[in-house]
């Protein structure tokens, strides 16, 4: 169960659940985006559901620099939790107990503490988890040797906004990765290996590209215009860009001032009509 953490990697916050660890996940990773250029890394351990595999997972992590975010049923199996991180000295944040502790004084009831129950009940969808982990994954050029595993990938230059318009294809079950384009470094040569039908360029308008970098900047604490968010080399990666997409024979879409489902929906209406698959995955 814990291969993935024989190494005993340094900075990281483990994501223990009885179920998948998702929604734990992702609301740790909306965290970290608050706390800009750290180095630490996410990892699921899934399925923890009795002692012993508790016992197996801290010796795995023990003498690391960690956090354990732990999203567990049991009221037992939390407090065992909390009693092992303090006899090891990792530092573990319990995200499920006083939720369920307020709600079941709320309702005057107690909790089923049955792992998976969510799922079993509401059919959760597989294919949009499996599509929000697989845009997670791919995101910003990450794993290009599981690009040929993507239905679309998005290119584009740095702030166009391919990571959100990934995040919403995700969710209406798309399986999405995305490239940055950046001027004088070259794109992974798998890309030359997949159908370039699947790949879509977006296309930005300065004026447009400017805002979001100076935005980009401003929310970094960056108060001088650097090269990065300067009109005029923006301009010229603009035309770099153009020209390589249009060399490559990539299909270019106009997301400036769209909202990101106009966008998605374009994207996705190119997609179906070259490959005849269903619009609307998620229906």
């Amino acid at each position: 169960m814990f291969e993935k953490i024989e190494d005993k990697n340094f900075n990281m916050i483990y994501i223990a659940s009885c179920g998948e660890g998702i929604n734990a996940y992702n609301l740790v990773q909306s965290i970290l985006v608050q706390f800009p250029n750290n180095k630490i890394s996410i990892l699921k351990v899934p399925h923890i559901r009795t002692e012993d595999h508790v016992d197996e997972f801290f010796e795995k992590v023990i003498d690391t620099e960690s956090l354990v975010v732990h999203t567990i049923v049991s009221a037992e199996l939390r407090q065992y939790i909390t009693r092992k991180g303090i006899d090891v000295g990792i530092v573990t944040i319990d995200l499920m107990g006083p939720v369920i502790s307020k709600i079941e004084a709320f309702l005057d009831r107690q909790p089923l503490e049955q792992p998976g129950l969510y799922r079993q009940i509401h059919q959760v969808n597989l294919t949009q988890v499996s599509a929000i982990e697989f845009a997670l994954a791919q995101d910003d050029g990450v794993n290009p040797d599981n690009l040929p595993n993507a239905e679309v990938i998005l290119v584009g230059l740095s702030r166009a906004g391919k990571t959100p318009l990934s995040m919403y294809m995700s969710v209406l079950g798309w399986k999405v990765a995305n490239v940055p384009f950046v001027p004088g470094i070259p794109m992974p040569d798998i890309l030359n290996q997949i159908d370039r039908r699947r790949i879509i360029a977006l296309d930005i308008n300065p004026v447009q590209l400017f805002a979001h970098r100076k935005m980009r900047q401003e929310s970094l604490g960056v108060s001088e215009i650097t090269p990065y968010a300067m009109k005029k080399n923006i301009e010229e990666e603009i035309k770099i860009a153009r020209k390589y997409f249009i060399s490559k024979g990539y299909s270019m879409v106009e997301v400036s001032n769209k909202p990101i489902e106009t966008s998605a929906e374009e994207i996705i209406e190119i997609i179906t009509r070259r490959f005849r698959v269903k619009a609307h995955k998620m229906d």
